[in-house]
């Protein structure tokens, strides 16, 4: 059986020995998932004609929040690429909100023009139509009855405290019972 202090030392040695193993051509570190570097689809629209930007860069900045990266982080375009300076596909998907806005597109046309190719998986919060309002509806659904059941055990605790005690229980038996019954709890105290 190890000890802790053995333990911990051959976890080290471990992770040790899994950060300095070579790893394949183009792998990177990641802190979530798998990077996949296919994930990255150009989405490109044609500039209006004389065209110029649309929104102010902290605008942009706001629709790309609204985008999720494709690279398997958890994360929006613009959080991605600002945090994990590994990741080869935000900045992509960036560039490609970069000449959209540049082509005079509004911000719900660049989401949908990414929706178009990736699909709903793209957004950061689903659409609200259809089965997807059970996600918007069921956290409070579920709120609201739990405060009814608490409410219910709370209400019935009350009523239970306001319920006088029963009185103790009076031994009843003839007198020959009881005498016996005396003398029983008196040789108990004794001994």
């Amino acid at each position: 059986m190890l000890s802790r202090r053995e333990f911990m030392g051959a976890l080290a040695v471990s992770v040790i020995q899994q950060a300095q193993t070579p790893k394949p051509d183009g792998a990177r570190p990641t802190m979530v998932m798998p990077m996949d570097d296919d994930a990255y689809k150009s989405v490109v629209l044609p500039p209006r004609a004389g065209a110029a930007p649309s929104m102010t860069d902290e605008a942009r900045d706001a629709v790309e929040h609204r985008i999720h990266c494709q690279c398997g982080c958890t994360l929006d375009i613009y959080t991605c690429r600002t945090t994990d300076f590994t990741c080869p596909v935000s900045p992509a998907m960036h560039k490609d909100v970069m000449q959209l806005v540049a082509g005079g597109y509004s911000a719900d046309e660049i989401v949908r023009a990414f929706q178009g190719v990736y699909g709903d998986k793209v957004l950061m919060a689903p659409p609200r139509v259809g089965f997807n309002w059970a996600g918007y509806v069921t956290p409070f659904v579920a709120l609201g009855a739990g405060a009814v059941i608490v409410a219910t055990l709370i209400s019935r605790w009350r009523q239970a405290e306001s319920v006088p005690a029963e009185q103790p229980a009076v031994a009843q038996g003839t007198p020959d019972e009881m005498r016996r019954l005396d003398e029983a709890i008196r040789r108990d105290e004794q001994s």
